[in-house]
């Protein structure tokens, strides 16, 4: 690779890195997972950036990869006998930080979503990609972004609901006791 190519990389991994991180601990649920990823992304991006920082898309090429790792460590993953859990069963307290309490609820949410739904509203809402863009990145239709869009937002709608629910009952018994 040529030294001005180089350079543009080291700008770009400058540029990019906190955003794909972002990307893939949404998607993981895990720092340390989403660093190997981003890590593993950018190698995989470093081997082709001759082909494609002409085409002005190498973050959209790297976020590609990390989506696509993702997907093939899950896949490894569903078929082993150990299953990695959205949280710890600890019980929460309320310290007077709803708004953090609130955002842990629909991270926890967000990760219970089956891999491609959850990428697609990471890259739809997280990483505010337009829904071509994001068929383009999982490489789908624009119908099944949408589709799974809805899906989605149904079913976070679902678990959030349930978990307000659950909240407002153990906060009246411990009101009550």
């Amino acid at each position: 690779m040529r030294a001005e190519q180089e350079e543009d990389f080291r700008r770009f991994v400058i540029d990019s890195r906190h955003r794909l991180v972002r990307t893939a601990y949404v998607l993981t649920g895990d720092y340390a997972r989403a660093e190997d990823l981003v890590q593993t992304a950018l190698v995989r991006t470093y081997r082709a950036w001759h082909r494609i920082e002409r085409r002005d898309v190498p973050e959209l090429y790297a976020r590609q990869i990390v989506i696509h790792l993702h997907a093939s460590w899950w896949r490894r993953v569903a078929h082993r006998s150990e299953r990695p859990v959205a949280f710890l069963p600890d019980v929460a307290t309320a310290d007077g930080t709803e708004a953090v309490d609130r955002r842990d609820q629909v991270w926890r949410a967000v990760l219970t979503l089956p891999p491609r739904m959850r990428a697609i509203i990471v890259l739809r809402f997280l990483e505010d990609l337009k829904e071509t863009e994001t068929a383009e990145v999982l490489g789908c239709s624009v119908g099944t972004v949408k589709s799974q869009t809805s899906r989605a937002l149904a079913k976070l709608r679902t678990h959030l609901g349930t978990e307000a629910a659950a909240e407002r009952a153990a906060a009246t018994t411990r009101r009550a006791g």
